[in-house]
């Protein structure tokens, strides 16, 4: 399960910077509204390790699929923050400001309120997904029907 996370994890990370850089070369990248597409790219990310963790073989229990989608979703958050982190604090240091006056807010305008906010988003976009899939793929406990006599 490990290695599926990582894998999985890993690719969804890239995907996440590669949509950035993309949108940065289109002169896109300072709407944040644009960052809904994160959320689809988490979801195609954890609902494709869930499902060949699923395909494995193995037995797939609800806690492992849970922790499955949790562990990908977290690999992904920590290294487009990273990437963002760097963008923000050594690329390009006006990103920030200009994020942040496209919110209207009236103190100190540093990074890191944007890196903070990306790790919740990611968490909780990783949470939100991992149930709504997994209420999709685990096995059904309602006893089959037999067939009437």
């Amino acid at each position: 399960m490990g290695k599926i996370a990582i894998k999985y994890g890993i690719g969804t990370a890239v995907v996440l910077i590669v949509y950035f850089l993309l949108l940065k070369v289109v002169g896109l990248h300072e709407f944040p509204v644009l960052s809904v597409a994160n959320g689809i790219i988490f979801g195609v990310g954890i609902l494709i390790a869930m499902q060949k963790y699923k395909a494995s073989g193995k037995s797939f229990f609800y806690q492992d699929g849970f922790q499955l989608g949790l562990v990908t979703g977290a690999i992904a958050t920590i290294l487009f923050s990273i990437f963002m982190a760097l963008y923000i604090f050594q690329i390009d240091t006006e990103f920030a400001h200009a994020i942040l006056d496209s919110w209207s807010l009236n103190y100190n305008k540093g990074g890191l309120i944007i890196i903070v906010t990306l790790i919740m988003m990611g968490f909780s976009t990783t949470l939100v997904l991992t149930l709504a899939f997994m209420q999709l793929l685990k096995d059904s406990w309602n006893a089959t029907k037999h067939p009437e006599k």
